[in-house]
């Protein structure tokens, strides 16, 4: 596995832009949308919009100690986690719910990069399933991953226009 599966999505952009346009992307995609529409999914057996704001909602509070445990810890060893299994449970969070988790951790996630220093961006920290990479990976990792689910959304908002 790459240690960043998601660094094609980014391809040169600045993460950090790119986190601190997600959230307001999400809302100009979805401002206009029913909650019909909002729950239709791309094709069978994919996430609708709700679900993937939902899978960005974990995976951002997932982000949050990931990124702390990194600044704090030596060479600090990461938890994987199966989406597909807290998928399971997606039909409990309402869309509104989802979004404002979202906007709230990234909110506090963008607070905290902006404490983090050149020798920060170089700190080791070890995926079990990716192997060792840096502090600056996570963020990059980060932005890519919300960059292919902007996407996903967007194909299933063209869908519906």
């Amino acid at each position: 596995m790459d240690i960043n599966p998601y660094a094609k999505y980014l391809a040169g952009q600045d993460p950090l832009l790119v986190l601190a346009s997600t959230a307001p992307a999400l809302h100009a995609l979805t401002e206009d949308l029913s909650t019909q529409q909002i729950e239709l999914p791309s094709a069978p057996g994919k996430w609708n919009i709700r679900e993937i704001l939902a899978h960005l909602a974990d995976c951002e509070l997932v982000f949050c100690f990931r990124l702390r445990q990194t600044l704090a810890e030596d060479h600090a060893t990461l938890q994987p986690f199966d989406q597909g299994l807290w998928a399971e449970r997606y039909a409990a969070y309402d869309f509104a719910s989802a979004m404002a988790l979202f906007q709230a951790a990234r909110n506090w996630n963008l607070k905290l990069l902006t404490t983090v220093t050149a020798a920060d961006h170089q700190r080791p920290v070890t995926h079990p399933e990716r192997g060792t990479m840096t502090f600056w990976t996570i963020v990059e990792t980060i932005a890519g991953h919300d960059i292919n689910h902007l996407q996903q959304i967007e194909k299933i908002v063209a869908a519906i226009r």
